[in-house]
This record gives structure tokens, sequence and C-alpha cells, in this order.
């Protein structure tokens, strides 16, 4: 489900109801996939899902309207995001970008809290991939099962200071490791100009209609 694009029309055609949060950009599917994921769920329901780590954060920060963080506001305020957790880069073998692990659930115990784990270095070096190792997933999933907070791995933060950050989720954001500072990966830069290109042509489009209605 990585940054895959589908063309607005299967959106906005969708005959069961699975989009009410919005919209995705065509550019990527993201959160199309948790909003179809959502819909099977029961009330009490969770899930589980590894995604682009841009899915967390795009769209924040910026002046006016972003569909994926329009999409992850409603997600935040409903409290139905329980957990981030940042993978070390170049697990997957489609891409040596590092992915994350969005946790979201209906019935959250512990309301107003999300889990922030910022597992980018919980990992041992391989050929040609990286993985991890039991130790690693030992603190990665004790940080999470025991809603603790670790130096330099893990933080719970409160709903409101998400929606302070305009609704952005990126563990690196709130865990630090090492004083290293977030860097754009590649293929995240692409994913945004796509959007950026998007955005302008549907900006294009109400503009020419505008216009057009004015008489020029």
């Amino acid at each position: 489900m990585w940054n895959q694009k589908f063309a607005q029309p299967l959106y906005e055609n969708d005959t069961y109801g699975r989009f009410g949060f919005g919209l995705p950009p065509t550019s990527s599917a993201d959160w199309g996939w948790v909003e179809h994921m959502c819909a099977s769920l029961k009330e009490s329901g969770k899930l589980a899902v590894v995604l682009d780590t841009g899915a967390v954060s795009r769209g924040s920060g910026n002046t006016g309207s972003n569909r994926e963080r329009d999409i992850r506001k409603q997600f935040v305020e409903r409290d139905w995001v329980e957990a981030v957790l940042l993978l070390p880069e170049n697990l997957f073998y489609n891409t040596t970008a590092p992915g994350i692990i969005l946790v979201v659930n209906k019935h959250k115990q512990r309301r107003g809290e999300i889990m922030l784990i910022n597992g980018s270095r919980e990992c041992s070096k391989g050929k040609p991939k990286n993985y991890l190792a039991d130790e690693h997933i030992a603190r990665l999933s004790d940080a999470y099962l025991r809603w603790e907070e670790i130096e330099k791995l893990s933080r719970v933060v409160r709903t409101d200071e998400a929606v302070r950050n305009d609704y952005n989720l990126s563990p690196s954001r709130y865990v630090t490791v090492n004083g290293a500072e977030e860097v754009l990966p590649l293929e995240e830069a692409v994913v945004l100009l796509a959007e950026a290109e998007e955005e302008r042509i549907d900006a294009d489009r109400q503009l020419k209609v505008a216009l057009t209605a004015l008489g020029f």
C-alpha cells in the first residue's frame, strides 16, 4: 500500500461509503486504505497497518487544506489513533525508506493519549536488508504494550498536543534519537511534489470555472 495511485472516481463513486472522512489524493492512497479498513471494523475494532512514513505527517503545517492532513485530523479528533511506530530504514525489499506501523483503535482504553515510538535505531545491519532481532522486537513491543515512556525511544502525547502540531504524528518529531534531525526521504519528496501538482491543477480548474462565470 506504499503510496499507491488511484484515480479520483474510485473514491467519488464508492458504493460502500468508505471514504466519509475525506477523499485521498490520487498520488497516495495510504489514508484511503486506512478508511477502507476502518469501514470493516466493528465499534470495538482495532487494526494495525504498515504505511509510508509520510502518511502521518504530510500536509501538516501547510496553509489551507490538505487532503491527507484533513483525513488524519478526523482520526485524531475521534480519538481513534492509538499508536504510531517508526520502523528502521532498509527493512523492505521494495524500498530502502523507513515505514511506520499505525495502530487504530475505535475503543481505546487510554482516551486522549497516543503512543509514539521512534524505533529507527532498533535494528541489526544486514545484507542486503536490515532486520529486527528478537531484542529489538521485545523493546518496541514492550514500550507499546506497557504504555511506557522511554528516553530516546517512546513518548505518550495528548491528542491536544497533536492538534497543536497540526496533526503531525511522526514519532521523530516528538522523540529525538541521538540528536538527529528529521530528514525528508527522496520518495517522500516525490509524493509531496505530486500532491502539490494535483492541488495546482485543481486550483486552476476552479479558477477557470470562476472566470467563465464572470464572462472571461
